[in-house]
């Protein structure tokens, strides 16, 4: 069995005489079978050039007809134009067109009005289909590879939330860009609606929903000074805030991730994006929190993800502080026993005092190696699982630590950027006041924000000479 396929310029006559004929062979003969493909008329060379690059044919009018053998794979056998066709209908059915050039005119124009309504309907579906827009920065990082499976899987933004992500980087990254793009659309995600690769800034975050800052710049204090890096970070957020402004949507939700100045990018962002809803820009710390859950599951021998409360207070990607005075235990192995739900006090299981109270400080930096050093999964991960609680809320009792802009609470100064516990819901989060803050680590949360204080007049003072001009 075979189906002659037919295509052409929605208003071109001789695609209109071709097609009468066919119509007229198709009622007539059981076993001729038709299908038609009308093509815009200001797309019709694009098109014509593709399939005969695609199928190796050489045929430049309209229309052009073929034979496709249903029950075989391979490309189709090219029968040509309309005198082709007409030969080909006298010859095997003895059947010839004798049509009036001004009916065939007629006809041609119906064809247009007709392909115009189907397009115009077309596009009234499609405009509600309206995908969440994803941008990602510096998209050509191991993060943003990792990451762009967890938000099309539909675990994220859930299973009837189509995604359109969008990945920006420098022209220099093109061809890594091209490349994620391709394997992304070759894994068919059923709500991956779109993907694509950005180098042209100006076109940067187009009616963004989410902005994922990854950029990182290279820490090195042996070669260069740290006002200087942190200038660096300045003048990268002084192209992404005001152009975020111009381009996303209103209620644009940004995160800061990477493995240095999370803290600084999200202030900066804040500060070179004045009209960005505050408490949309956030930082993620949720690397941290698992690499430490860990850290404890294996002191403990127990499962991870019985770990739950630890916070991480502080300058994510700088000087942090991994707080368990909050911790809890589920389902950890000892004399008492309970339902799922049931939890012991993290600190009341640990007796190793001395290991908490010395070795868990020197882990510190331990963990700053293992979170600093991971390929991309535990980043990608810790973004994804923040995005899903913004969306869909986090566990009601469980702490999640977020850098956010600091309003006074736990009497940390106002105005800094400070990872601290929260809780999200109704897609919007709320800072856990009503945990108790033991004197130790109120003293340490006021060292941390000292540090961040710091860094931000730094930051300013390095604003003030890219911009003597601007105001304070």
């Amino acid at each position: 069995a075979a189906v002659a396929m037919f295509t052409g310029k929605a208003d071109c006559p001789y695609y209109a005489k071709a097609e009468l004929l066919a119509d007229y062979l198709q009622t007539n003969l059981p076993n001729f079978r038709v299908h038609k493909i009308t093509q815009q008329p200001d797309k019709w060379e694009q098109w014509l050039h593709d399939i005969c690059e695609t199928n190796g044919w050489e045929h430049r009018q309209c229309p052009i007809i073929w034979r496709e053998l249903l029950d075989r794979g391979g490309k189709g056998q090219l029968l040509g134009g309309l005198n082709d066709f007409l030969q080909y209908a006298q010859h095997y059915y003895g059947i010839t067109a004798m049509m009036l050039s001004g009916d065939v005119l007629d006809i041609a124009e119906e064809n247009l009005q007709a392909h115009l309504e189907v397009v115009e309907e077309d596009e009234e579906i499609k405009s509600f289909v309206k995908p969440m827009q994803i941008w990602i920065t510096s998209a050509s990082v191991p993060i943003c590879y990792h990451l762009i499976p967890l938000l099309a899987n539909g675990e994220v933004f859930g299973m009837t939330t189509e995604i359109s992500i969008h990945l920006l980087d420098t022209e220099q990254f093109k061809e890594i860009l091209r490349s994620i793009v391709m394997e992304a659309e070759d894994m068919a995600f059923p709500l991956l609606h779109s993907i694509s690769e950005h180098t042209k800034i100006d076109q940067a975050f187009i009616d963004a929903d989410i902005v994922i800052v990854l950029d990182d710049v290279l820490l090195n204090l042996e070669v260069e000074s740290l006002e200087n890096h942190i200038r660096e970070v300045s003048e990268i957020c002084q192209v992404y805030a005001p152009l975020i402004e111009k381009n996303a949507k209103s209620e644009v939700k940004v995160i800061s991730s990477g493995k240095t100045f999370a803290n600084l990018k999200a202030m900066m962002l804040r500060t070179y994006g004045p009209s960005i809803r505050p408490e949309n820009i956030i930082a993620i710390a949720t690397s941290w929190e698992s690499a430490a859950k860990a850290m404890l599951a294996r002191k403990l021998n127990m499962n991870t993800a019985g770990v739950k409360d630890v916070i991480v207070w502080g300058n994510i990607t700088g000087s942090n502080f991994i707080d368990l005075s909050h911790a809890k235990l589920y389902g950890y192995d000892c004399a008492i026993r309970g339902p799922p739900n049931f939890h012991r006090p993290l600190l009341d299981m640990i007796y190793d005092s001395e290991w908490i109270h010395s070795e868990l400080l020197s882990a510190q930096s331990t963990l700053n190696s293992r979170v600093s050093r991971c390929t991309g999964m535990l980043p990608a991960h810790a973004v994804a699982t923040v995005l899903r609680y913004w969306y869909h809320g986090s566990p009601s009792e469980e702490i999640v630590s977020v850098g956010i802009l600091s309003e006074g609470q736990f009497c940390i100064p106002e105005g800094i950027i400070f990872s601290m516990p929260v809780r999200f819901q109704n897609g919007n989060w709320e800072v856990r006041t009503e945990l108790e803050i033991n004197e130790t680590t109120q003293k340490v949360l006021g060292r941390l924000s000292h540090e961040l204080v710091q860094e931000k007049l730094v930051a300013l003072k390095e604003i003030k000479k890219m911009h003597p001009y601007e105001a304070e």
